[in-house]
């Protein structure tokens, strides 16, 4: 629950779909994302790469339409204040170049990939500060 625009249900529902699942069913944090749809949907043949659009429709449209309205919340919060850490600076200079809403998308692929090292590593979330 440390990490930005992650309540208690956005928590559980992770802790659900990520730390509960088989051991082994996700390689990394990127398959995790994928699989809750927070990033584009790839039509690729023969080396030639095609990123499709979003996915909105998915056994996962409730995880994914709480996990990016939690972010939206955290970015409400963070464009009013001044940054205090590298992750909030990163999301203030993505704010200021695709908008909010694609920022809110890009914060909660990032919590996922977050949320996935945490449980397969048995860490805690610390971010990181900005030195002074």
């Amino acid at each position: 629950m440390k990490l930005e625009g992650v309540g208690t249900l956005n928590a559980i529902n992770l802790y659900l779909a990520i730390g509960c699942a088989e051991i082994g069913a996700f390689s990394k944090g990127k398959d995790a994302s994928a699989c809750i749809e927070l990033t584009p949907i790839q039509h690729s043949s023969g080396g030639v790469v095609k990123l499709g659009s979003i996915g909105k429709f998915s056994r996962n449209s409730a995880l994914r339409s709480q996990l990016v309205c939690g972010a939206m919340a955290a970015i409400q919060h963070i464009v009013k204040r001044e940054a205090k850490t590298q992750k909030e600076v990163w999301l203030k200079a993505l704010v200021d170049r695709r908008g909010k809403k694609c920022a809110a998308v890009a914060l909660a692929n990032k919590t996922v990939r977050t949320a996935y090292a945490m449980l397969t590593h048995g860490t805690e979330y610390k971010a990181e500060l900005l030195t002074a």
